[in-house]
């Protein structure tokens, strides 16, 4: 029986955050579909968009993982006061997500250049993958925390709130600010 009522508890707290996540994958998709009209000024933009967004999720995911597992052990407290062990996965998260998106934009440029497509300027492309990754570090790791800090003291499991929270938060903030990146490089560089 107590195997019956761990998948309950389980279920009931990870189902609200999966709805959500559903709701905020729609509104990512209605996002994408108002990025596509950028692809003509930005050749190559939307081969940029399934790998930035996956970059999101392992990145803050491995986050989410660390914190959530400081939290169980009783090593990170749930509240926003300095903790070194939080800092340092903190920062590593954020230099991880800034770089790899710098690293996103250089590999696709020389990918469709190399395959012949029509593609945009490497400047476009790393502008407009730092711009959206820098935006959507200080949702991400912000938000995570927050979440999850929020779930742990109401005594849900963080474990089952790691994975909907990260996905639904670089799923929407990832696409917002990939559109605002798109929009802020076109102004920027004519």
């Amino acid at each position: 029986m107590e195997t019956r009522a761990e998948f309950w508890r389980i279920y009931r707290e990870s189902l609200p955050v999966l709805l959500v996540a559903l709701l905020g994958g729609l509104f990512s998709g209605l996002v994408l579909d108002a990025l596509v009209g950028a692809a003509e000024r930005f050749p190559g933009l939307l081969v940029m968009v399934p790998v930035f967004l996956a970059t999101r999720g392992n990145v803050y995911g491995a986050l989410g993982g660390r914190v959530a597992s400081g939290l169980h052990q009783g090593l990170i407290d749930p509240t926003f006061e300095r903790d070194d062990r939080l800092v340092n996965a903190v920062i590593a998260s954020f230099v991880n997500g800034i770089g790899l998106s710098l690293v996103i934009g250089v590999i696709t440029w020389v990918a469709l250049l190399l395959l012949g497509w029509e593609h945009a300027r490497l400047i476009e492309f790393v502008l407009i993958m730092f711009i959206a990754a820098l935006l959507t570090s200080g949702v991400m790791i912000f938000g995570l925390l927050a979440l999850l800090f929020a779930g742990f003291k109401r005594g849900y499991d963080p474990d089952n709130l790691v994975g909907p929270i990260v996905t639904t938060l670089g799923d929407v903030f990832g696409m917002l600010f990939l559109f605002f990146s798109v929009w802020l490089v076109s102004v920027v560089i004519p």
